[in-house]
């Protein structure tokens, strides 16, 4: 959704650009004036925008640019490239064990969306044609639990849950063993929101990730 709306002011901003024979610098920064809104309203970090914005203007009032026959064509070409020089050059994806299950460790901050990105997950995985297991390992609030098993539901994966009388190590131990018997090749893992100030939960996901020796270890923030 986020996405859906930035590339739609993007475009609407652009737009007027790509109808422009000839272009002034003028144009080119009522043109950025719009983008910097766009970006600093998707919530990205102004210094990020700042960077970005000066990147494209630099690139965009260059000779090359300015005598082109297609002068808006050629800064919405530069906008997109240094779009995904920010995002990231380079799709990184799923490293699948060679032996089953892959074990995929989720973390971060309270609140940060891990379980609904786990749901997330989940389900593109099994559109892969994968089996994923969503597992509950937030022992620290019961909400936590209910939350990932309605996940669940949405998606039609099943979640492995033991409530909060058990340890966290204990239910992803014990969620890998189940995994492999009902024939899971992914193992999902959804834990408690934590902070590094926070000794006795670091240790607990330190337990975890020693305990089930996960494949990927995915940080939501």
């Amino acid at each position: 959704m986020v996405f859906e709306s930035l590339s739609e002011k993007l475009q609407n901003a652009l737009g007027k650009l790509r109808e422009k024979g000839k272009l002034s610098e003028k144009d080119v920064d009522i043109a950025m004036r719009e983008v910097r809104l766009a970006l600093l309203e998707a919530d990205v970090n102004f210094k990020v925008v700042r960077n970005f914005i000066k990147s494209v203007k630099e690139r965009s009032i260059g000779k090359e640019v300015m005598e082109s026959l297609t002068p808006g064509q050629q800064v919405i070409k530069i906008v997109n490239e240094e779009l995904t020089k920010l995002m990231g050059e380079e799709q990184s994806q799923i490293e699948f064990s060679p032996a089953p299950p892959t074990v995929i460790l989720m973390c971060g901050l309270q609140g940060a969306g891990k379980t609904t990105t786990s749901g997330k997950l989940a389900y593109n995985l099994k559109k892969q044609n994968k089996r994923p297991l969503l597992v509950a390992c937030d022992i620290h609030r019961p909400a936590a639990i209910r939350q990932l098993e309605v996940v669940g539901e949405k998606v039609d994966v099943p979640v492995f849950s033991m409530g909060t009388n058990h340890r966290a190590v204990d239910i992803a131990k014990a969620a890998l063993a189940h995994g492999k018997k009902q024939g899971n090749d992914i193992i999902i893992i959804d834990t408690a929101g934590r902070l590094h100030i926070d000794e006795e939960l670091m240790e607990e996901i330190q337990e975890i990730y020693e305990g089930v020796n996960p494949n990927e270890i995915l940080l939501v923030l």
